[in-house]
């Protein structure tokens, strides 16, 4: 007991720091898992999940598979298809059949294994996991077409692929006994309509029963939980891994029939597949041992080339061919396949029932699905991002600004940033306000944020950044506190000043966004500054000039607004934090207009700083106007007023 304990804590520890350090690095979190969970496991023994669970290890990863296949099906939405075109149905439909076939092939002519364990394992590695792709895709930024397929590939092929297994090792089984292919295939067929027809209306019943009160709030999470492993379990009973069929098409279904409750637990069950991710791939990565791995053969290492080169671009050019998806797109498909959880624990599964069998080269399935699986994570882990550059199937590459509300304040804001290279969107619901910014070439998006079409005709995973900005400062702390969970609580801001805690009249700050100014100056105060003539600058710092000199260059009343770092970092002044910025970023302030004796004091130090540059004393920095830059010291005169 104290074992298990000590291991579900190192279990939890490896696998939630491993995914924190990929976010602090930009790492693959799935290959910092594998190593994490290896290094614990065979090399320094400190973990043996086989010792410490026993026979609850295959069910306890089943379940999790389950429960993660649940939630990737929770993100399809069918409006989302539009922008794929017809790649996923052929990659369904053409793939699969490709993928079987050509790794059939593979398996036995490189791999060397018999006929019957190739086209079983082949079966197998048809899928391409959700465990896996949807972490990568949340680290690299790639275009949303190619990023959809992807997402959509690896959770609808995955229940296939483990009934392409079932399929194989039925019918092997069987026809030791005299039964033909014809004999097998109608009753996995009817076993796999009947898990989606239990799917499905599992699905029905969640919807019907939670908008209508018949669950409390507090128990819909735990109901649903529960639903998800009951539905897998039944399903399994009528035939082996059609469970994982039910809880998908359970997970699509849900997603498509627009129940409101669970926008709700939509965190709770993302939180639940990070954990389950982190835990599933140490353990598995933690129970391999050194006689496994010395059953891998040098032909192994021609296989798993042939995977990665020959099998999955066939797969995907075969499929695509005549079809709308660009050439640059088809490429990139055609090497992003990394292998997750279902095909080591479908092939753990297997080994054992082949060998019972009486095939001697079922044992090496659990060895080569993990070779397979850690290659095409590694390969693909750490190419994603620089091949969807090369094939310019990237999206944003520097992450941007989502202003809710085009008043002028925000189309000033705006403006200023696009001056500054830096990706921003205004929305608002009316096209009237956004005329003026659409005047100035700016990014616009007309319509409800906070509508849930917006999801798919809006991609938020290109914003850093949220500042909501309308005239309705209950509207403001609305749309932050819907979109902190996605975009990040410390990420969405607000005009206006934040509640005391004891003003029963005011809005908790607990629902508000992050108050922008050090003042939390409101959208009125705002408007009289816009008519007063209020503008915003921006000053490059250096070494020598630091955010105290900027802070001296500027008017009294000036407050800043936000820091634009070397690597398009954005972080704004609150009333409850100052960003630190260092050399070479952008401070952007909001300052009122200078008065003529000022602008012509200005005037004469500018002229003072050009006459020392050219003696070879220290230039001094100047504050620019009208959007224009400030230079630090150690500006050359020729580069004087350049813009940031």
């Amino acid at each position: 007991m104290e074992e298990q304990a000590i291991v579900i804590a190192l279990v939890g520890v490896l696998g939630i720091g491993s995914q924190w350090i990929a976010w602090r690095t930009g790492w693959p979190a799935i290959v910092l898992m594998l190593i994490a969970g290896f290094l614990a496991g065979p090399i320094l023994n400190v973990i043996d999940p086989h010792h410490a669970f026993g026979e609850l290890l295959e069910p306890m990863i089943s379940i999790g598979v389950a429960l993660i296949l649940f939630e990737g099906g929770l993100s399809l939405d069918f409006r989302e298809l539009r922008r794929t075109g017809s790649a996923v149905w052929r990659l369904v439909v053409f793939g699969i059949p490709v993928g079987w076939v050509t790794g059939s092939l593979a398996c036995y002519y490189i791999a060397g294994l018999v006929w019957p364990v190739a086209i079983l394992f082949a079966g197998i590695l048809v899928v391409t996991g959700p465990t896996v792709v949807l972490p990568l895709l949340r680290q690299s930024s790639v275009a949303p077409r190619p990023a959809a397929i992807l997402k959509w590939e690896a959770i609808v092929n995955d229940p296939f692929g483990a009934m392409c297994a079932v399929l194989a090792y039925e019918y092997f089984r069987a026809s030791a006994d005299g039964a033909t292919l014809f004999d097998v295939v109608p009753a996995l067929i009817f076993a796999t309509l009947a898990a989606a027809v239990l799917g499905y209306a599992a699905a029905w019943v969640i919807a019907w029963s939670f908008p209508r009160g018949h669950v409390p709030e507090y128990l819909k999470a735990p109901v649903l939980l529960v639903t998800v492993v009951g539905l897998f379990v039944i399903s399994n009973l009528i035939q082996q891994e059609t469970g994982l069929v039910a809880v998908t098409l359970m997970g699509v279904a849900l997603a498509n029939m627009n129940v409101d409750s669970l926008r709700d637990i939509h965190p709770f069950k993302q939180n639940v597949a990070v954990i389950l991710v982190a835990g599933i791939f140490i353990l598995l990565s933690a129970s391999l041992d050194y006689d496994t791995l010395r059953l891998l053969e040098w032909q192994f290492t021609l296989f798993l080339l042939a995977i990665l080169f020959l099998v999955r671009p066939a797969t995907v050019l075969i499929s695509l061919a005549f079809s709308n998806i660009p050439w640059n797109e088809r490429l990139f498909l055609a090497w992003i396949a990394p292998r997750g959880i279902v095909a080591v624990a479908i092939s753990g599964l297997f080994a054992l029932r082949l060998s019972d069998l009486g095939y001697d080269d079922g044992t090496i399935l659990i060895s080569l699905s993990f070779a397979v699986c850690v290659a095409t994570i590694v390969a693909h882990g750490f190419t994603m991002a620089p091949v969807a550059r090369w094939l310019n199937v990237t999206g944003s590459s520097t992450p941007g600004l989502l202003l809710v509300g085009a008043t002028p304040w925000s189309i000033a804001l705006a403006k200023e940033l696009d001056e500054l290279d830096v990706p921003v969107t205004l929305a608002d619901t009316s096209w009237w306000r956004l005329s003026r910014a659409r005047q100035q070439g700016l990014d616009t998006y007309h319509g409800e944020i906070l509508a849930e079409a917006t999801e798919h005709s809006l991609d938020l995973s290109q914003y850093q950044v949220m500042v909501a900005a309308t005239e309705n400062e209950a509207y403001n702390a609305l749309v932050c506190n819907e979109f902190a969970p996605e975009i990040g609580r410390d990420a969405v801001y607000q005009l206006g000043e934040p509640s005391h805690h004891n003003d029963p009249r005011a809005l908790p700050s607990s629902i508000r966004g992050r108050s922008l100014f050090e003042s939390g100056v409101g959208m009125e105060e705002m408007h009289q500054r816009q008519s007063q003539g209020w503008e915003f600058r921006k000053t490059r710092l250096s070494e020598q000039f630091g955010l105290d000199r900027a802070r001296d260059a500027l008017p009294d009343d000036a407050e800043f607004v936000l820091v634009l770092r070397k690597g398009g970092n954005m972080r704004f002044f609150t009333h409850a934090s100052r960003p630190t910025p260092g050399p070479g970023d952008v401070v952007v302030s909001y300052s009122p207009p200078e008065d003529p004796v000022t602008e012509k004091v200005q005037s004469k130090r500018e002229k003072r700083a050009k006459v020392q540059a050219k003696n070879g004393q220290p230039a001094q920095a100047s504050t620019m106007t009208d959007g224009e830059d400030q230079q630090g010291p150690e500006q050359s005169p020729g580069e004087e007023g350049q813009p940031a």
